[in-house]
């Protein structure tokens, strides 16, 4: 057995955001992937515990969720299945996304197929049934990461119950500008990330940042980069980027404050969250990838999308 490849996941805008229905934009990572295998080696003996213990949770589900076949799932099981996935756990581009597509797409009876016509319902039945599965690893889940592995689109959120895949402009490979990870070099946790900003959710003037300016800026952000619209786009990046430092600073590991600060400055590059934080990648963006590469020549970088 040799399951089909799912790939990546890299949220462009909305993290925290779409928690409060601002708007998101998410588009599939190629460069990373994984498949479902068998006869896992020692070396991958941490990956065949894992599955055994997200399909016992995947039992406990309620059976309006989704329907597995149970025997195949236990056959496999029993034939030491692992994931063979290249994608980094911890790093914000959705390693337990790509699973969880792989298990649903292997295993779910009466599947919802890519094949199909996607009405939105079908869509927010997936998203429910991703977010579900997916509650495994982070305790709570929107589903967004497995959708945009499964149907390997680029997804428009537009709010927590309205979403759809949707077009991006194509790439420009000769363009100076790029959309870039730089690695953290530390892995982050979903969870307490998370927890931290719901908890700073309670004080008013969080709140307020969130609703006036956060939310704007990602909104706007979103509607510049389906549009084409660069130097607007650029100049949103920048207010995100300042309101990112200002008001989620413990998302951003310490020592890339400074870093963060200085391409504020010289304006050579945008530094933002990709995911929730905490370490990972960090999401850059650059009018000057030369420029950018320069500037953070410390750093091992991977270009995502050219302008």
């Amino acid at each position: 057995m040799k399951g089909p490849l799912f790939y990546a996941k890299i949220l462009l805008f909305g993290e925290y955001g779409i928690i409060k229905d601002s708007k998101g934009l998410s588009i599939p990572y190629n460069f990373y992937r994984g498949a479902l295998k068998l006869n896992a080696t020692a070396e991958f003996e941490d990956s065949h515990q894992k599955l055994v213990a997200f399909c016992a949770y995947l039992k406990k589900l309620p059976k309006a969720t989704v329907h597995f076949d149970w025997k195949a799932l236990e056959r496999d099981l029993s034939q030491k299945m692992y994931f063979d996935s290249s994608i980094p756990q911890g790093y914000g581009v959705g390693s337990s996304g790509a699973l969880v597509a792989a298990i649903y797409d292997q295993y779910a009876q009466d599947k919802i197929t890519v094949l199909e016509n996607l009405t939105k319902e079908k869509l927010q039945t997936l998203k429910q049934t991703f977010a579900a599965m997916e509650s495994f690893f982070h305790g709570n889940s929107s589903g967004l990461d497995p959708l945009n592995s499964y149907l390997s689109l680029p997804i428009l959120i537009h709010s927590k119950d309205k979403i759809e895949p949707t077009g991006i402009p194509s790439q420009n490979p000769e363009g100076k500008g790029a959309v870039f990870l730089l690695d953290s070099g530390i892995v982050g946790e979903t969870a307490p990330m998370v927890s931290l900003f719901l908890k700073n959710m309670e004080q008013e003037s969080f709140r307020v940042m969130m609703k006036d300016e956060f939310i704007r800026y990602t909104d706007q952000c979103v509607e510049d980069f389906l549009n084409g619209n660069l130097r607007s786009l650029f100049t949103h990046t920048k207010k995100l980027s300042q309101l990112v430092l200002k008001n989620f600073k413990p998302m951003i590991p310490p020592q890339f404050h400074a870093l963060w600060k200085k391409g504020l400055e010289t304006n050579d590059y945008y530094l933002k969250l990709c995911g929730s934080g905490g370490g990972g990648y960090i999401l850059g963006f650059t009018e000057d990838f030369e420029k950018a590469k320069i500037a953070l020549k410390d750093y091992r970088l991977q270009v995502v999308y050219n302008f």
